[in-house]
């Protein structure tokens, strides 16, 4: 397949998937499903073949991304019927003043984004997005963007991320400088796609008719008796502190023994979400007077608007899967190969055409970074610890649609297509482009 031919139908698929659902007002699953399987066959791929690589494509997404969704609503709706989002919600508006509750979701986002992928920060945190929003009558794509940019900024630029872990061994560069580097370099990067481009787009871009999904965080008065604030911090970290016992567990506990056994089960993501929820259910629940029943028909209710978040980030993990398999992705990832430029830029390049290609960026970092790194171990005079972070930034440009984040945030945050476009991609594309700007400028300095 040509690189033109591979370049063209996926721009083709992706205007397909806009005009179809921001004009003729297609329902966005049908729609993704369609092109996948229209892309792939004019690709060439074998008719038997098109509908396996999108239902596994989609099926490897769902597997773990619907399983966040379904317990971080759960945990989120009882975080909101408790007022424990309240109560948040009252003490970080205390702290930071109204007029600066971007700022402090920016930071939440960053302590929280350390240690946990985006999709668990996310459904952690949105909530207390909502109730920050109505509580202290801000947009909420003020609030809600820069806690995304932040989340992005830490799962893409800074170790123990798995994807940034994966570009640190390929490269062969120090976690600590890798570290260090991307707190400086990130730091200003979510001060911008963050707060200031939050600012900005949520003058210009205003979410139209009712969100289910903020009805069901967000009560019309606050309940009169507020949980405690340590309480309700205690369990809205307690799935990020299990998450880091089991990831620190891996470098002092000797592997295979029962102690690190446990402790790397417990610090499974899904796992900890699940200990967290229940947690909740007594906490948050029985402690404030709720029954049993009424607990129940909470977790029941806060599901039904998940619903088409689940099947549409199904369906962009499907179409990314019928991108790769049916060779579009590696057509456009080996036309970037032929082009000659300095190592930063090839590997942000690269990173950006698979996250393009494939959707996700985790895949998007630990491909290129497996391209590029043989190259860089033939060069000298470029430093492996930028290498990772200028990866990890071109691995999360231009917030694609097969991207399960862009879903999320579009469904969550009640945007049409066009919208979402206008300012999740575009923050994305923000976080990519300063990144690589940042790094190329650290390279004068640094080798």
């Amino acid at each position: 397949m040509s690189s033109i031919f591979a370049i063209s139908i996926a721009t083709a698929a992706i205007a397909a998937v806009v005009i179809l659902i921001a004009r003729l007002r297609i329902n966005p699953f049908i729609v993704l499903f369609s092109v996948s399987i229209a892309l792939a066959l004019v690709a060439g791929m074998p008719a038997d073949k098109v509908v396996g690589s999108f239902e596994a494509g989609a099926g490897h997404v769902l597997g773990h991304v619907g399983t966040v969704i379904a317990l971080g609503t759960m945990l989120g709706k009882m975080l909101a019927e408790s007022g424990g989002a309240d109560r948040i919600a009252l003490t970080i508006s205390q702290l930071s003043g109204r007029r600066r509750v971007d700022w402090a979701m920016m930071l939440i986002g960053l302590l929280i984004g350390l240690p946990v992928f985006f999709e668990v920060g996310f459904v952690l945190l949105i909530p207390l997005a909502f109730v920050l929003a109505e509580r202290t009558d801000t947009p909420l794509l003020r609030v809600a963007l820069p806690m995304g940019a932040a989340l992005s900024i830490t799962h893409a630029l800074i170790p123990p991320h798995p994807a940034a872990l994966l570009a640190l061994g390929a490269y062969h560069a120090n976690i600590g400088m890798t570290i260090l580097l991307g707190v400086l370099i990130g730091a200003p990067i979510a001060i911008i796609a963050g707060p200031l481009f939050g600012r900005f787009a949520a003058s210009r871009v205003i979410p139209i008719g009712v969100n289910p999904l903020a009805e069901q965080f967000v009560n019309s008065e606050p309940p009169s008796s507020l949980p405690g604030f340590g309480v309700t911090v205690l369990t809205i970290l307690s799935p990020v502190f299990l998450m880091l016992i089991g990831s620190l567990s891996e470098g002092f506990i000797a592997p295979h023994t029962f102690l690190g056994t446990f402790l790397h089960f417990i610090g499974n993501t899904d796992i900890a979400l699940l200990l967290a929820t229940v947690l909740s259910f007594y906490v948050l629940g029985q402690a404030r007077g709720f029954s049993r029943e009424t607990i129940l028909r909470f977790t029941n209710e806060c599901l039904g608007p998940t619903a088409l978040i689940m099947l549409l980030v199904g369906a962009g993990g499907g179409f990314g899967r019928v991108l790769v398999d049916s060779g579009v992705s590696k057509a456009i990832t080996d036309a970037a190969l032929g082009v000659h430029m300095p190592l930063l830029v090839l590997a942000w390049m690269l990173a950006a055409i698979v996250r393009v290609a494939c959707g996700s960026s985790t895949v998007a970092m630990a491909t290129a970074s497996g391209i590029v790194a043989p190259i860089l171990a033939r060069s000298s005079g470029v430093s492996p610890e930028l290498m990772v972070l200028v990866t990890g930034a071109g691995s999360v440009a231009f917030g694609p649609m097969n991207d399960a984040g862009f879903w999320q945030m579009k469904e969550y945050l009640g945007l049409t297509v066009p919208q979402t476009l206008r300012t999740w991609s575009v923050l994305e594309t923000l976080i990519a482009v300063f990144g690589l700007v940042f790094c190329l400028l650290a390279s004068i300095f640094i080798h």
